[in-house]
């Protein structure tokens, strides 16, 4: 028998669609040969030889996915809170990421965000690393031995960045070319993905070398859109021969389409930007714990969810102060209840099974089959225990759930499994 053919028992949720929760208090979900096979309230005859491992009560969830995190950040999380985005990125952001430059500092750091990510309900995720070669590689390495699944990026930058961190455009994507030899044929659980970091930081000739690139190796895109006010006047100002911001990207072919793309944020995103994301099938990365600390306000996410695009959640740290994608879930929930309230009444705040929804299957689905129990998709569960989560009230796994969302932490969190494999 192969080690990852398998059965779990225990209390099971996940997505039935993106508004209505599957849950089971008791069931038997089962592993084959790395991919879900079903989940069962009496276990198939034909898998009777598979080994059973009893959760008892604990709720079985699929892996949550993190579609927009900023390793390097993990250091200052909390931290400069009292800015906005340009500055915050002047003054906190850029210090910081130039440091990684010195090889002992990046592996200690990424050692940490690493473990936090392994700890935690995370079992994929998209991330930003550094300008930095060698400790991008070495993020990477980090990442394939936790048995998580991430895209990592090095970044790219070559004008409005200091001149201590800034590259040229010819340095910038000569090093890209570096990095992706040097990882090539590298990992199993971990891919390359292009990340200009945002058009302010981008000249067209560096976006349009990465374009080649993307076009060469056949790589997907990650990058920020429409997140505030200021960013976006400044866009305007670089841009001119654009009508909004998703065309500096679109131009070069560096959103969606052919090359896959997530944009995260896209708070302020007019109706000819969100029509093309929607034609192009980019992903959004939802980021309201970043959007409310950096003050840039809050995304109408009611409205792309409403019109069936690609709406994933991000915790953006250390714009957002924790890895947690349940935070995510629970900001992105009351954020949207405030943006009804205050904003604009016509979009409905979000409900719970949305954004889990938007925390497994939505986000998941940028690595194909992911975050679904559905027969099929590729096995990544996480084990919770919430019996520190005392009550006289006997609840549903659903409630249980909502419960977690709302009240939980790492300590919740006891096994997890990626692509079939037991990480713990």
């Amino acid at each position: 028998m192969e080690d990852n053919c398998f059965v779990l028992h225990g209390s099971v949720v996940f997505s039935r669609s993106k508004e209505e929760l599957e849950e089971y208090k008791e069931a038997y979900l089962v592993c084959e040969d790395g991919l879900c096979a079903g989940v069962y309230e009496e276990l198939p005859d034909r898998y009777k030889d598979f080994p059973v491992e009893d959760f008892w009560d604990n709720l079985i969830i699929p892996g949550l996915v993190d579609l927009h995190v900023h390793a390097p950040q993990y250091n200052y999380r909390g931290t400069g809170m009292d800015m906005e985005l340009i500055d915050w990125l002047n003054k906190v952001t850029f210090p910081e990421e130039v440091k990684f430059r010195d090889r002992l500092y990046a592996e200690r750091s990424y050692d940490m965000f690493v473990e936090d990510l392994y700890e935690g309900a995370t079992t994929r995720a998209a991330v930003f690393a550094t300008a930095d070669v060698p400790s991008t590689v070495k993020l990477m390495d980090l990442l394939e031995d936790s048995g998580l699944v991430s895209f990592v990026g090095k970044v790219n930058m070559d004008r409005n960045v200091p001149d201590y961190y800034c590259e040229t455009t010819q340095q910038s994507l000569e090093a890209t070319k570096k990095w992706l030899h040097r990882i090539r044929g590298r990992y199993v659980n971990t891919f390359p993905i292009l990340t200009p970091r945002f058009t302010p930081t981008c000249t067209d000739a560096l976006m349009s070398g990465l374009a080649e690139i993307a076009e060469k190796e056949n790589l997907p895109v990650q990058s920020h859109l429409s997140e505030n006010p200021r960013e976006i006047a400044w866009v305007k100002e670089l841009e001119k021969d654009t009508e909004f911001y998703g065309q500096a990207y679109d131009k070069f072919g560096l959103f969606g389409g052919k090359h896959p793309a997530i944009m995260a944020h896209c708070v302020y995103s007019g109706e000819a930007e969100t029509a093309l994301m929607k034609k192009n099938g980019v992903f959004i990365a939802h980021c309201p714990a970043s959007n409310t600390n950096l003050a840039s306000g809050i995304a109408p996410v009611r409205r792309y969810l409403d019109m069936g695009m690609k709406v994933a959640l991000g915790s953006d740290v250390a714009g957002g102060t924790e890895t947690s994608v349940f935070k995510a879930m629970k900001d992105a929930v009351e954020c949207s209840k405030l943006r009804w309230r205050l904003q604009d009444q016509s979009l409905a705040p979000l409900k719970l099974p949305e954004a889990f929804y938007m925390g497994t299957e939505a986000g998941g689905s940028f690595f194909g089959k992911v975050g679904s129990f559905k027969k099929g998709y590729e096995f990544d569960a996480v084990v919770l225990d919430d019996s520190n989560l005392q009550s006289m009230k006997e609840f549903t796994p659903a409630e249980r759930l909502e419960r977690l969302v709302y009240l939980s932490d790492d300590r919740n969190v006891v096994g997890k499994y990626v692509r079939g494999w037991k990480l713990y």
